[in-house]
């Protein structure tokens, strides 16, 4: 399926975010790839983190001249139960995969190569589902395989079968280097995802927009609000997220909004959205908002914005966004280290990163009691997300690594 309607972006429109140097970087760098026909491969059009990110980086590499494009994977539920083991083993979980599993992923991958328009100078192909297309394409594009996923401990077993479906790539990216595979190192480059200031979930709204979306889920604006971002996934452990919260609980009077998007490209979401939905039990001050409900991205925009603090305390993460938009909101947050979360937020300054569920509601009581150091934290979080983690900065990495194949 053919991605065909975009924002509006406009690498000009940034001006008054960043500075003018990086504008003009980015220009010069883009001139040099004008007219590049590039496409982008990934498993789903809505609900995952990559698909936000090509929501905004198609229409602004087209704005600077280069010719994108993006093609979304067609398969069916089964496809995806078999894929989400996938994700899971790469980052370490031990699961039976039968033979049968394994070549029903060639196969739906062999269908895809034949029916989606891969004509291309570049061919990025984003996470495990979509990454054997280019052994049944006979493009002749330069391949690139992007991985949102911590694969820095997979499971052997599994590692060995699939890290044959990479060598044909000449590159692969990585949210950060501890991830890169020891035989692809040579290969690999250190990647960071970006988020976009202009789009739905993090443009500026007024405090009457947020009060309406507060009003409509039933959430008290008087009261402290902790929110945790996450998809209902074994790996964001949201229940350790609602351990935090009782902890917290017992010391402030505090509310925690849980907010989720179930994705197409996840069945194994609906059995762990149960789970953490019987975990919660009755309580009027946890708040299940996902897009089942009417949460979209402007409502998940007002809920980070009115939060006091933002919570994750995922054990595995790729790299996490949600910190990223949730620090641009001016808010610090307290997470666990683990992936890309560490190298967000920075301990102590814009944030606290702790392992435990005890430290977590300690350093969450800290700063929900203490309103200067939660604005001197928040100030920091949004400067740390403005020097590293916007959307331009994305744009240009990619310049960077199709200069380098092309």
């Amino acid at each position: 399926m053919t991605v065909k309607d975009f924002p509006k972006k406009n690498l000009i429109d940034y001006k008054d975010i960043v500075e003018n140097s990086v504008i003009e970087r980015i220009l010069t760098k883009a001139k040099k790839l004008r007219g590049l026909r590039v496409v982008h491969v990934n498993a789903t059009a809505f609900g995952g983190g990559v698909a936000e990110l090509l929501y905004t980086l198609v229409p602004l590499m087209r704005s600077v001249g280069i010719d994108a494009q993006w093609e979304v994977l067609e398969a069916t539920n089964d496809f995806f139960v078999i894929t989400k083991k996938f994700h899971n083993m790469l980052q370490g979980a031990k699961i039976d995969l039968t033979e049968e599993e394994w070549n029903y992923y060639l196969k739906i991958n062999e269908e895809n190569a034949k029916k989606l328009l891969l004509d291309a100078d570049v061919l990025i192909i984003h996470d495990p589902q979509p990454a054997a297309i280019p052994l049944y394409s006979d493009t002749k594009a330069n391949l690139i395989w992007r991985c949102h996923i911590d694969l820095s401990n997979p499971y052997e077993d599994f590692w060995k079968r699939f890290k044959e479906v990479l060598k044909p790539y000449e590159k692969l990216l990585f949210h950060l280097e501890e991830y890169f595979p020891r035989e692809f190192s040579n290969k690999a480059v250190q990647f960071p995802p970006s988020i976009d200031p202009f789009s739905e979930k993090n443009k500026e709204l007024s405090q009457s927009d947020v009060n309406s979306v507060l009003e409509k889920f039933g959430i008290d604006k008087n009261r402290p609000l902790m929110t945790v971002v996450a998809r209902f996934d074994p790996w964001k452990d949201l229940f350790s997220s609602i351990d935090v919260y009782r902890k917290v609980k017992e010391k402030v009077d505090v509310q925690l909004a849980i907010v989720s998007a179930m994705a197409s490209d996840d069945p194994e979401g609906w059995i762990f959205f149960e789970k953490v939905l019987r975990y919660a039990g009755i309580d009027e001050d946890i708040k299940f908002l996902t897009n089942l409900i009417g949460v979209g991205s402007f409502e998940v925009n007002a809920l980070q914005r009115a939060s006091t603090i933002g919570l994750h305390t995922a054990t595995k993460e790729g790299f996490g966004l949600v910190i990223s938009e949730m620090m641009w909101k001016g808010n610090p947050v307290v997470a666990r280290p683990a992936g890309g979360v560490k190298i967000q937020i920075d301990d102590g300054k814009n944030g606290f990163l702790r392992w435990e569920v005890s430290d977590l509601a300690d350093s969450s009581v800290e700063l929900i009691r203490n309103e200067n150091l939660r604005k001197h934290m928040g100030k920091n979080a949004k400067e740390k997300v403005k020097g590293e983690f916007l959307s331009t900065s994305h744009l240009e990495r990619y310049l960077d690594i199709l200069l380098s194949v092309v």
